[in-house]
């Protein structure tokens, strides 16, 4: 994949804690209770300063801090981690997403200070007032406001996504103009690429939701085809002409996990068999993004995986555990030989798991045979839903 000489780039994740619950984000179950697999784990500045010696610091052009299920600036620690590598790379990018809506302006002031101009923060901020809210639930509007405005005005660099939904599109334009007003340097609308069910292989236009007093909500899909995904639809398509006979043990199983924690009575094996859904990816050829960029992610409790993606599939709460297909490579090589308190980043990266186990999975002539169904669907060139989300 690449030698830890190689690396250039580290996605990290300093926390499995947020202040939001988001109905689409796997930290949440459809936005209600927290996902049980998750016990917010967060990395101190110890933890930093053990996985990232100064001579790991120095190598690197890039950190940014994201994360599959926690928020950055909700971490203890995280301004003390930016603090620390600014200090060892003078020229290294530093930069964070967020939803704004914690912290005080202070706090926000201090990091556009250490990021410098050489970094900058992306704001999720997915509507306006009235509607930012309806999917970043639990955040504060005012708060968000004062905070992007002390961290743009001590110098930050501040960049809007805004994820459309039905509820949200008409107000595009009416962001993208209050972010100029407010001195963000970028606007940029995504085509969520959520609004399709891997559990049952079909384009969605409604995502099921709930909050935590256990009202339930539909999110809709966008309606103008503009700030439609189209590479769902391509996907659509795709699963209507998977092989059935290729279907795994596993899917079904998860399949009908997702049936029962959701109260579906309907279902049955038969029905699971009429949804083969990693085997989409089987003819796809995996073109790995984190290896062209010299990037590999370290999650909240320490773990060294190649990206996002593959970690996040880790603990999704509607698997059995250790229910997805990810568990297969880990285990070939055991979980504590790719965690950062035993073993350093150097010796993870140069071990099997990252150098055979997931590059040697790409050449497996399916899904069921060996591939990564993960590395296929986000990496594989026939089918590039992730980038299709920020094209305008």
């Amino acid at each position: 994949m690449y030698r830890y000489t190689e690396l250039e780039v580290v996605h990290l994740e300093m926390t499995e804690a947020c202040n939001a619950s988001c109905p689409m984000c796997a930290r949440n179950l459809n936005g209600g209770e927290v996902n049980p697999y998750l016990h917010n784990r967060e990395l101190t500045i110890q933890d930093i300063e053990r996985i990232f010696p100064v001579s790991f610091v120095e190598q690197l052009k890039r950190i940014y801090m994201c994360g599959n299920y926690g928020d950055p600036a909700v971490a203890k620690d995280t301004l003390e981690a930016f603090k620390y590598f600014r200090q060892h790379n003078a020229n290294i990018n530093l930069s964070m997403h967020t939803n704004g809506s914690m912290k005080k302006p202070d706090w926000w002031a201090e990091l556009a200070r250490t990021i410098g101009r050489k970094g900058y923060v992306i704001f999720g901020l997915d509507g306006l007032e009235d509607t930012n809210h309806l999917y970043r639930q639990g955040t504060v509007w005012p708060n968000i406001m004062r905070n992007v405005e002390a961290f743009i005005s001590a110098g930050g660099r501040a960049r809007w996504d805004f994820i459309v939904f039905a509820h949200n599109e008409h107000q595009v334009e009416q962001a993208e103009q209050l972010s100029k007003d407010m001195g963000f340097e970028k606007f940029q609308y995504k085509k969520s690429a959520r609004f399709f069910s891997n559990t049952r292989a079909q384009t969605k236009d409604a995502h099921q939701a709930q909050n935590r007093k256990g009202t339930t909500t539909l999110l809709q899909a966008p309606t103008n085809p503009k700030y439609r995904n189209a590479v769902l639809d391509k996907l659509k398509e795709a699963a209507k002409n998977v092989d059935e006979t290729k279907l795994t043990v596993d899917t079904i199983v998860n399949i009908s996990r997702l049936s029962e924690i959701q109260g579906n009575q309907n279902f049955s094996t038969d029905a699971a068999k009429k949804k083969p859904v990693e085997h989409i990816w089987d003819e796809a050829l995996i073109d790995c993004k984190v290896a062209k960029e010299k990037n590999v992610y370290v999650t909240a409790e320490g773990i060294l995986q190649p990206c996002c993606w593959t970690a996040g599939q880790m603990y999704l709460w509607y698997y059995k555990p250790k229910g997805a297909q990810i568990w297969k490579f880990i285990d070939q090589v055991g979980l504590d030989s790719l965690n950062t308190k035993y073993y350093s980043v150097q010796q993870i990266v140069e071990g099997d798991f990252f150098q055979k186990t997931i590059p040697e999975s790409w050449s497996k002539p399916s899904c069921a045979e060996g591939k990564s169904a993960m590395c296929a669907k986000i990496c594989g060139t026939k089918f590039d839903a992730f980038n299709e989300q920020f094209k305008t």
